[in-house]
């Protein structure tokens, strides 16, 4: 009976109000003590299919620029997408201020022209207590979702990319969760992707939740102690399949550095050329590893039939000429090798 008493005095109050306007004693209070008493509905946010996940290409080929990057010698017919890394996150939602923002302009105005889509990628390894902090406070959050969606469209960019180094499973990954829900209500039209880790417990903060709201998702198929093996790359494919994330959202990521020196391709191919067949180098007094061209072109070929693309980190560390290990992705995608 209180309930219904208490809906039969709102609708009496509101009729009062309306009839009385603004010319009404104290209306204006009353108005708000209504508004207190009745808050509107909190939004529910399900997980979705975005548009721009039906417009993508079949097989993406996705490069991760830094702002060491000449914007004139990216080949750009021979990606699909690239990431600008990196936007830093701060606690608060806001970001640090982005270097060389002329730059990512001349990379976006270029990139557009040869059709070719940008992102911007947001964090990057050792930010991971700036993401807890903002995530898991609802004021936070919503700060950082309209600071970045402020961000995109001030640089004309196709979207995001959220390079959170690594949720945790639990709390962490619920948080994560409802930043990327707020993310994709906020940029509908947007590309939203993330960057994850091979497999084990450091990906199961990536929930199978959030796999509707990315439009891919890259797999960083390298760093570790096997670093770029071809069982590395395998077994994180066969992982995420297993987890769920549909094969056409899987882009596959393989290394353009070796571990662990980290040391560029490009440096050491111009120490040795021949080194650009091969795997392992000496380098720095140490045994090097990282991936040369027939494996690149292996991986290559594996991500065309069972996935939906490939990325690298970074394409600052490529070579130039024929020893590109863009060049070599490129002639498997082109069908230039068997």
């Amino acid at each position: 009976m209180r309930t219904r008493w208490h809906f039969l005095w709102v609708i009496i109050a509101a009729g009062w109000l309306a009839a009385c306007g603004s010319e009404a004693p104290g209306g204006q209070a009353v108005e708000q003590q209504l508004a207190t008493a009745v808050p509107p509905p909190t939004p529910l946010v399900t997980p979705m299919e975005t548009p721009m996940t039906k417009t993508q290409p079949a097989f993406r080929v996705l490069a991760y620029v830094t702002g060491g990057i000449v914007p004139e010698i990216i080949p750009y017919g021979r990606l699909t997408h690239i990431n600008y890394a990196f936007l830093i996150p701060n606690a608060d939602g806001t970001f640090a201020p982005l270097t060389n923002g002329w730059k990512l302009k001349k990379i976006v105005a270029d990139a557009h022209a040869a059709e070719v889509q940008v992102l911007i990628s947001v964090g990057g390894w050792g930010w991971d207590a700036e993401f807890e902090a903002m995530a898991a406070d609802p004021v936070l959050r919503a700060a950082f979702v309209q600071n970045l969606s402020a961000f995109v469209a001030e640089y004309d960019l196709d979207g995001a990319d959220v390079d959170w180094e690594y949720p945790d499973p639990g709390p962490s990954a619920q948080n994560f969760l409802a930043l990327m829900q707020e993310l994709r209500q906020a940029m509908p039209d947007k590309l939203l992707t993330t960057a994850v880790v091979t497999y084990g417990q450091t990906a199961e903060g990536v929930i199978a939740e959030t796999f509707p709201l990315f439009d891919f998702v890259n797999v960083m198929a390298y760093d570790g102690p096997e670093h770029g093996t071809m069982q590395q790359f395998n077994d994180a494919l066969a992982y995420w399949l297993a987890r769920g994330l549909p094969p056409e959202k899987i882009v596959m990521g393989v290394p353009f550095y070796s571990r662990p020196s980290e040391a560029p391709y490009r440096k050491i191919v111009e120490a040795d050329p021949q080194a650009a067949y091969a795997d392992t180098t000496d380098w720095a007094g140490a045994s090097n590893s990282y991936n040369g061209i027939p494996t690149i072109q292996a991986k290559t070929k594996i991500a065309l039939e069972r996935a939906g693309g490939i990325m690298f980190w970074t394409l600052d560390h490529d070579a130039l000429g024929d020893l590109s290990l863009l060049k070599a992705i490129d002639d498997v995608v082109q069908g230039k090798v068997e």
